[in-house]
């Protein structure tokens, strides 16, 4: 049986307290250009949106959460803690570039000798990923084994299929993180340009060619991250029964749903990241030490 499991999804009483619109845009501080999808949580709640193509987001939360902290993050740029009074206000976020040294990348105009990690057939899906209520971003480790240098070429990345959600595709951005070396956490991203991947309703998985980008495995391994984007095109409704009130219960849901397989293999590590760090997430099969994990594969290649 296939069930789909929420990410940290938690229904907290608020009462009937009265809502406030927060809305504004997000702007790179040095070009003042906008900043299309960042993600905007509010800190210790299980709120949050995106910003759209025009770096404008716009969310519905209790008068009291003014009171609250939001984190800012995006692809290139340094997380940003505000006041959400303050963007309530001013209705305008500036953001700052990140800026680190990356290796020099080597572009291999020859690859050969390829080898597959954590390879996915349609039958070994048993679960999926989706998110509500605030975003996230689903990370899976990949080991780097043996001494020859290596270079991604291409990551495929399985969905699954929710008849609630009526578009054609859903929108989703794939990051690339290098490995803390003290913390065993995703680092840098090692692309700089934004990768907004769609997911269509009529395909089981998402692939993309990487080869021409020369990034190079990192000797610590590298985590392959999916991030969910709060944008209405990605919305949809999901109606159930409360286990213990029997009440009708209808929650904001966001595509796409990522599927899971379970690995005997316990290198591949699962992380998220949602309201400003970094967690463990660990879910074992019935049983026995198989971790359920994102069914993402990553294909690897050698110079010749």
């Amino acid at each position: 049986m296939r069930i789909c499991l929420v990410l940290f999804l938690l229904i907290m009483g608020v009462g009937h307290a009265q809502e406030v619109l927060v809305e504004g845009h997000v702007y790179d501080d040095k070009t003042k250009t906008a900043v299309p999808y960042a993600n905007i949580s509010f800190l210790k709640t299980l709120k949050g949106t995106s910003s759209d193509e025009e770096g404008y987001f716009y969310i519905d939360v209790p008068e009291s959460y003014l009171e609250r902290e939001v984190h800012i993050s995006a692809l290139g740029f340094k997380d940003t803690i505000m006041s959400a009074r303050v963007i309530s206000e001013k209705k305008k976020i500036y953001m700052k570039e990140e800026t680190f040294e990356l290796e020099e990348v080597v572009v291999s105009q020859s690859l050969g000798d390829s080898q597959v990690l954590n390879p996915v057939s349609s039958y070994s899906i048993k679960s999926g990923f989706s998110s509500a209520e605030t975003p996230w971003v689903l990370a899976l480790y990949f080991p780097n084994i043996g001494a020859a240098k290596k270079y991604l070429q291409k990551i495929t990345i399985h969905v699954q299929q929710n008849s609630k959600f009526k578009r054609a595709s859903s929108k989703f951005r794939l990051r690339i993180y290098d490995v803390d070396k003290k913390t065993k956490k995703p680092n840098h991203d090692l692309m700089r340009k934004s990768i907004v991947l769609e997911s269509s309703k009529n395909e089981d998985y998402v692939s993309i060619d990487l080869s021409s980008m020369g990034i190079r495995m990192p000797d610590e391994g590298v985590y392959i991250g999916l991030e969910w984007i709060f944008l209405p095109y990605n919305w949809y409704t999901n109606t159930y029964k409360h286990p213990i009130t029997n009440k009708k219960v209808v929650e904001d849901r966001f595509a796409p749903t990522f599927a899971a397989v379970y690995q005997k293999n316990q290198n591949f590590k699962t992380m998220v990241y949602g309201m400003g760090e970094w967690t463990d997430f660990a879910i074992k099969a019935p049983g026995n030490n198989e971790n359920l994990i994102p069914a993402i594969s990553l294909k690897l290649s050698k110079k010749k």
